[in-house]
C-alpha cells in the first residue's frame, strides 16, 4: 500500500503509523466497530456541536458509560433492545483497540455479536499505556450529554 485511504475516524492507527503495527485484515475490524458504534448512538464518531466541549470522541464517550455501569442514553423500545445495543458498543469497543493484535477476528466479532454468553469489556482503548501494558493513571473524562435522534430519510 503507497496511501491511506478511506474516511477519517474509521481509518485504523497502523494505516498512519507503523508503530501499531502491520495494516492487515485487523485493519477492516476496526472500522467495522466504528459503525457498529456509530449504530448504536445513531450518530457520527465525532461531534463538534456539544455544548460542554469543542469535540467529543463519541467510542470514549461510550466507554466511559459502559465502564460506569451507567445507561447509554440512548432511545431505544424495548429493554431487549437496550440489551443489544450494549452487545454491538461492548464488540464494536472490542473492535477499535489501539493495537491490531488486541482486536478479534471478524470471526470472533460475529461470535460476540451471536452469543448469548455476557461479554467482559475490553481494555480502556483510549487510556496511555506504559512499557509494560499497564494503563496510566488518567482520569476518564466525564461528559454529561443526551443524543439527539437522527431523522431518517424517506
Amino acid at each position: 500500500m503507497t496511501t491511506a485511504r478511506g474516511t477519517m475516524g474509521y481509518i485504523a492507527p497502523e494505516v498512519f503509523s507503523r508503530d501499531f503495527g502491520n495494516v492487515s485484515y485487523k485493519s477492516d475490524v476496526y472500522s467495522y466497530g466504528m459503525v457498529l458504534l456509530e449504530m448504536v448512538g445513531g450518530r457520527k464518531n465525532i461531534s463538534s456541536t456539544t455544548e460542554n466541549a469543542p469535540e467529543v470522541y463519541y467510542p470514549e464517550w461510550i466507554y466511559n458509560l459502559l465502564e460506569e455501569g451507567e445507561d447509554l442514553r440512548i432511545r431505544v423500545g424495548e429493554e431487549a433492545d437496550a440489551k443489544i445495543a450494549k452487545r454491538l458498543a461492548i464488540v464494536g469497543l472490542w473492535c477499535i483497540q489501539w493495537h491490531p493484535v488486541d482486536r478479534p477476528s471478524m470471526k470472533g466479532v460475529v461470535q460476540m455479536l451471536e452469543g448469548g454468553e455476557n461479554l467482559t469489556m475490553p481494555p480502556n482503548p483510549f487510556a496511555s499505556q506504559g512499557p509494560a501494558g499497564k494503563s496510566a493513571s488518567t482520569p476518564a473524562r466525564r461528559l454529561n450529554l443526551q443524543l439527539e435522534p437522527i431523522a431518517e430519510l424517506e
